[in-house]
């Protein structure tokens, strides 16, 4: 009878942690974005002051509608010229101009349609021969350091090796192609793997066989065309 007491419970548990932690995340964000949005609306575009309560998600709602406003003005030649006039202000302030063109660079990386890094999943030799870790190819090398590390015959790939069980932070290292073990499992695969430290492994029905060693070409397709050189005919 304890047995399956344990096994019931233990199956709840599977069931229901995930689901209360899911809301609570997404209920502490919607609040978070109330929090900061919502003092700053004028009282009369304000539903809890004809209604008497606060509108949970309103504060929310209403950031994702002021965001795609600004970027529909900006898409205007009025607004492009706002916005630069604005920079060019930024421009004279010595430390925020570095903070706002940093955050800046990063967004457009991540949010531009032409940027498509972190589609693959790599095994990198780190921090020692024989140990691996899980890695997300970033993009190839460009600039001073592609002419440092990349040569005629192998170039250096950017990955980002995340830490366990927060893939957040992690570090940012330069390997040739070659030393790359491209895997076939998915970003979130490789995000679950990572957080739960191993412990949530996805499927695998392929052939081994077919894997690249190390030292061999390592066919990584992103949209780059450094990472797929025309072969020789």
């Amino acid at each position: 009878m304890m047995h399956r007491l344990r096994n019931y419970f233990l199956t709840g548990l599977i069931i229901a942690a995930p689901l209360f932690i899911t809301i609570f995340i997404t209920w502490n964000f919607i609040q978070w974005i109330d929090g900061l949005v919502q003092p700053l609306l004028p009282p009369v575009t304000r539903p809890d002051s004809y209604i008497g309560f606060v509108v949970p998600g309103f504060g929310l709602i209403a950031a994702i509608a002021i965001i795609t406003l600004i970027g529909f003005l900006t898409a205007s030649l009025i607004g492009r010229r706002l916005v630069h006039f604005g920079e060019s202000i930024l421009d004279r302030m010595p430390l925020v101009r570095n903070l706002y063109r940093g955050l800046k660079q990063i967004f457009e990386t991540v949010l531009s349609d032409r940027a498509k890094a972190f589609q693959k999943v790599a095994l990198v030799e780190y921090p020692r021969r024989g140990l691996w870790s899980i890695a997300f190819v970033a993009s190839v090398s460009r600039g001073e350091i592609n002419h440092h590390l990349s040569d005629d015959e192998d170039e250096a790939i950017g990955v980002f090796m995340p830490t366990t069980p927060n893939p957040t932070s992690g570090y940012l290292i330069y390997v040739k192609r070659s030393d790359l073990i491209i895997l076939d499992m998915s970003v979130e695969d490789a995000a679950k793997l990572v957080i739960s430290a191993g412990l949530v492994a996805p499927e695998f029905d392929g052939d081994d066989e077919d894997k690249p060693a190390v030292g061999e070409p390592v066919p990584v397709t992103i949209d780059d065309d450094r990472f797929n050189p025309p072969s020789a005919a």
